[in-house]
């Protein structure tokens, strides 16, 4: 019987954290080339949304790498139209962003009171990035809050993938509707055992 391997799906996260791509390799093109070297040896499959894989490009020039990078990793966004997922999910969903909306809102009040009382001549500036930076948190942070967080999601749930992501709302939404995940930043110890094990 033979055994069925693995399916990981990427974000970008694993090549544009510092934290998670330096475990291939400080410099940004050589941490992917270290990685495909070492996937390209393993028998697991990995694939990558098209939304995603348009992202990484945007952030990392991979002109010299799209040919070794397009074969070893499947470029494929998911079949959204036929997926399904439990009804529950939508309403947790809403809930997580109601909280958070509200959480923005106190955020907001709290920097508007500050700028009233702020003395004449108070750092403007310094209290707007306070703000951007409390209300960014308080909205976005453990959250899925884009499409491509949601390609990578799906696309793991119609393939029952593994989510490779060192994005911690991606991790949490994956756990939530039953993927399968692993942490990003001991993707290259995983690598290594599956070319060991192969062998």
């Amino acid at each position: 019987m033979s055994v069925v391997p693995d399916r990981f799906v990427l974000d970008t996260s694993v090549f544009t954290n510092p934290e998670v791509s330096g475990q291939f390799d400080a410099e940004p093109l050589e941490a992917i080339r270290v990685f495909l070297g070492l996937a390209a040896r393993t028998r697991a499959e990995f694939y990558m949304p098209t939304s995603v894989y348009e992202e990484l490009q945007r952030m990392r020039e991979l002109d010299a790498l799209a040919g070794d990078f397009e074969t070893v990793v499947r470029i494929r966004s998911p079949r959204k139209a036929g997926l399904t997922l439990p009804g529950e999910i939508l309403y947790e969903f809403i809930e997580e962003v109601r909280r958070r909306i509200d959480k923005g809102l106190r955020v907001a009040e709290e920097a508007a009171r500050r700028a009233a009382q702020a003395p004449e001549g108070a750092d403007v500036g310094r209290l707007i990035n306070h703000l951007r930076e409390r209300y960014r948190e308080a909205l976005r942070q453990g959250i899925l809050d884009s499409k491509e967080d949601a390609d990578v999601l799906l696309l793991a749930y119609e393939l029952d993938g593994v989510l490779v992501s060192g994005d911690e709302g991606l991790r949490k939404w994956a756990d939530k509707v039953g993927v399968r995940i692993v942490n990003a930043r001991h993707l290259r110890r995983i690598l290594e055992n599956l070319v060991t094990g192969g062998e």
